[in-house]
C-alpha cells in the first residue's frame, strides 16, 4: 500500500513538472512576436498589412478585472489623441464568452480593435503574470514595453511617444 502511494506521488510529481515545463517562457522586451491576423469581434480581419509600419499596443485584458476596465478608459483616450499615426492599440481578451466581450464593448464604446485570446496567441505571448498586460511592439515585431497589472494615466498617454505622424 505505501508502494503504491509513493508511486502516485512520483507520478503526480512528473506530471506538474511536465505541465510547468513545457509552458511557453513569458514574452519580454527584447523579443519578437510575429502577428500576421487578428480575427477582430466586429468580424473585420487584422491583417500583416494592416500592421505593417505600426506600433501595436496589445494589451491583454478581461472584461471581469477592475484593473483591465481602468486602463481601458485610457487607452480609448490614447487612441483619441493619437489618430492618424502609426500607433495601434488592440485588445486581447483572455474571457471565455465572445457575448460578454462584446455586451462590454459596446457599453463601454471602445474605439480600439478587439479579439479573443487565440491558443496561438497564448502560445506566442507565453505565461503572463497578471492581467492587464501591456506590450509595446515595434514595426519589425520586437517587444519594447512590457507592462503587467494597471497603468498610472500618464503611463498609458505616454505611449504616444510611439506615433508617428
Amino acid at each position: 500500500m505505501a508502494y503504491l502511494k509513493s508511486f502516485r506521488l512520483l507520478f503526480v510529481s512528473i506530471l506538474v513538472t511536465v505541465m510547468l515545463t513545457t509552458q511557453a517562457a513569458a514574452l519580454g522586451v527584447g523579443d519578437n512576436i510575429k502577428i500576421d491576423k487578428l480575427l477582430l469581434l466586429d468580424g473585420r480581419q487584422l491583417n500583416a498589412a494592416d500592421i505593417k509600419g505600426k506600433y501595436l499596443v496589445v494589451q491583454v485584458w478581461a472584461t471581469w478585472c477592475p484593473y483591465c476596465r481602468r486602463q481601458n478608459v485610457n487607452l480609448k483616450e490614447l487612441v483619441r489623441r493619437t489618430q492618424g499615426g502609426n500607433l495601434l492599440v488592440v485588445g486581447l481578451s483572455v474571457d471565455q464568452a465572445q457575448d460578454t466581450v462584446l455586451n462590454y464593448v459596446k457599453q463601454n464604446d471602445i474605439n480600439f480593435p478587439i479579439a479573443m485570446m487565440t491558443p496561438e496567441l497564448d502560445r506566442a505571448i507565453g505565461k503572463r503574470r497578471g492581467i492587464p498586460e501591456l506590450y509595446v511592439i515595434d514595426p519589425s515585431g520586437r517587444v519594447l514595453q512590457k507592462d503587467v497589472g494597471q497603468m498610472v494615466d500618464l503611463d498609458v498617454y505616454e505611449l504616444a511617444r510611439f506615433n508617428r505622424r
